[in-house]
């Protein structure tokens, strides 16, 4: 398959800005992505589908009398410090009007309370999970496409019990994503009546869980949710697992889903894997992207990529509103995701353009599903089950 290629230090799709009287003419847009670290393998995909967004939009007439640049940056997912020099660096060096990112929870966290919130400039992230963001206090400045997995672990708590999974031990990663995962899915699965027999920490970037491993073992379930991230300690927890045989059940949560996550171990021993992710809320919008994400050789699927192109697409949506970024490009956002308005289909940014110039009223319905962002900034969203066929995870459907 073929990927747009994003440069992390060049600006893609870029023109020469020429100075203006008032506001120089054209945006840019950041793209603050976990491109290295344990998530390496999930971010280029959400790169691509927000590229695809800048190329619709500079194809069909550009931004504020413009081109569309984007910004790309490494948020690392794994060093806080990191995504929060890389949005400053977005910010005060590039100039862009906002920042799609970060990725993982934990980088989005640091970004927004070091970087952008201090500077009045908005994010949206299309994939940081934890309830954590929710709590944020960001002057309506930190936004997600993505659902919370304060739901997700709800959605998950159903589905294992659904399928006769009474009993569960949990590992997850010691971080902001990790915990609030666990502690949601923890508290819905015995809320149903489930018996969560440990939920335990462990750290990112250890070659040997054995330990904890065998602590999980002792509580006697054979059922091992592992919350932490495919390239990361939770490829190294499901080898060892393995090898040690101490389970016969694994579920992951979308952190896990890569099909990465299989190298170097028996695939027969997790052909059948659970594991959920947040997926596409069906609307008008998620056929037309499918078919603009395969005319450009993209996974339509691909995990978080819909929320990426959405980002750029809304986020541009309401500059042109807004005249550009700075104060009321939060009001923009919400103004041009949420309806009454003529709706406005991914790719259809000239339509769109033509109706702000007109003062009308539009309602972007995106790649991932509507966007009616709540007053935290969070949107509904869908989770999807996902299992293991022949060593690589196939959407089931949602999960209920």
């Amino acid at each position: 398959m073929r990927h747009l290629k994003i440069a992390l230090t060049t600006a893609v799709a870029a023109v020469a800005l020429t100075a203006a009287p008032a506001m120089a003419e054209g945006a840019k847009i950041g793209i603050l992505l976990g491109y290295t670290g344990p998530l390496e393998n999930l971010a280029p995909p959400i790169g691509d589908a927000a590229q695809l967004a800048a190329t619709h939009i500079n194809d069909q007439g550009g931004i504020l009398d413009g081109s569309l640049e984007t910004v790309v940056g490494d948020s690392t997912c794994a060093d806080a410090t990191a995504a929060a020099n890389a949005a400053d660096r977005q910010i005060n060096a590039d100039g862009v009007i906002g920042i799609v990112g970060a990725m993982c929870s934990g980088a989005t966290i640091s970004a927004a309370n070091t970087a952008a919130i201090p500077a009045g400039v908005v994010m949206v992230s299309p994939s940081a999970t934890s309830p954590a963001v929710t709590t944020v206090e960001d002057n309506d400045l930190l936004f997600r496409t993505t659902p919370s997995d304060s739901y997700q672990g709800e959605v998950m708590a159903r589905l294992l019990l659904s399928k006769g999974i009474n009993d569960i031990a949990i590992a997850y990663v010691n971080n902001d994503y990790g915990k609030g995962f666990a502690d949601s899915l923890a508290a819905a699965f015995e809320a149903e009546g489930g018996t969560v027999a440990a939920n335990e920490a462990h750290e990112e970037g250890k070659a040997d869980y054995r330990a904890e491993l065998g602590s999980l073992a002792a509580s006697g379930s054979q059922n091992l949710v592992i919350l932490a991230y495919a390239s990361g300690s939770g490829q190294t927890m499901l080898r060892q697992a393995i090898e040690a045989g101490d389970f016969t059940v694994f579920v992951g949560g979308d952190g896990m889903v890569d099909d990465t996550l299989f190298n170097g171990m028996d695939a027969g021993a997790v052909e059948g894997m659970i594991a959920t992710r947040p997926g596409r809320a069906e609307g008008p919008g998620t056929a037309v992207y499918a078919d603009l994400a395969a005319a450009a050789g993209l996974d339509p699927i691909a995990s978080f990529g819909p929320q990426g192109y959405d980002n750029v697409f809304a986020l541009a949506l309401a500059a042109e509103k807004n005249g550009g970024g700075g104060e009321g490009l939060s009001a923009a956002l919400r103004d041009v995701t949420s309806a009454p308005g003529e709706v406005i289909l991914p790719g259809e940014w000239e339509k769109a353009k033509a109706l702000i110039a007109e003062g009308t009223d539009i309602d972007y319905e995106g790649a991932s599903g509507p966007l009616e962002f709540d007053a935290a900034g969070d949107v509904p969203g869908t989770i999807v089950e996902m299992t293991v066929n022949d060593a690589s995870f196939v959407e089931v459907g949602p999960a209920m």
